[in-house]
C-alpha cells in the first residue's frame, strides 16, 4: 500500500479540514483527537508523508519524536494528569485507523477508565476548551 495523499491527516495539513491545533512547528503538527480516549488526547504528526513506522524516514521520525518529547510533559502538567500513555499503531491488525504516522499522547487520570480507540466523537465545546487549556499552557512554556 502506498501513502494516500487524501487521508484525513493530509487534509488537515493542507488546511482542507479543521483541527483543534495545540502546537505547530516547521516539521510537525499536534492537535486533539476528535474521538479521544481521555481528556486532552493529542495526536502528533509529521508534515512529511509516511504511512507508519515501516516507511517513515529516520530524519522525519527523529523530528516527530522530538515534538512528542517536548509536548508530553507539558500536556501532563497542563491537565494535572497522573500519567501519560503513548501509543503508535502500525497496520490494521494493530488498530491503525489513519495511514499517516502519528503518536497518541493520552493523559491518564487515576480512577478514570480509558475510552475505546476511535469509538466516540467528543463534543465540540469540550474539544475547544481542552485545546485552549493546552495551547495557553504550551505558549507560557515556550
Amino acid at each position: 500500500m502506498s501513502y494516500d495523499p487524501d487521508n484525513i491527516f493530509a487534509k488537515i495539513l493542507r488546511g482542507d479540514l479543521p483541527c483543534h491545533k495545540i502546537y505547530e512547528d516547521d516539521n510537525t503538527l499536534a492537535f486533539l483527537d476528535i474521538m479521544p480516549r481521555a481528556k486532552g488526547h493529542t495526536l502528533v504528526i509529521p508534515k512529511s508523508p509516511a504511512q507508519n513506522m515501516l516507511d517513515v524516514r529516520l530524519e522525519d521520525f527523529t523530528t516527530l519524536m522530538a515534538t512528542v518529547h517536548k509536548l508530553t510533559p507539558m500536556i501532563q502538567q497542563a491537565l494535572d494528569a497522573d500519567g501519560i500513555l503513548l501509543q503508535q499503531l502500525n497496520g490494521d491488525a494493530a488498530g491503525q485507523l489513519v495511514y499517516h504516522i502519528h503518536f497518541h499522547i493520552v493523559p491518564r487520570f487515576e480512577g478514570v477508565p480509558l475510552k475505546h480507540h476511535g469509538n466516540q466523537f467528543q463534543q465540540e465545546d469540550i474539544l475547544k476548551k481542552n485545546a485552549q487549556i493546552l495551547t495557553d499552557y504550551i505558549a507560557r512554556q515556550s
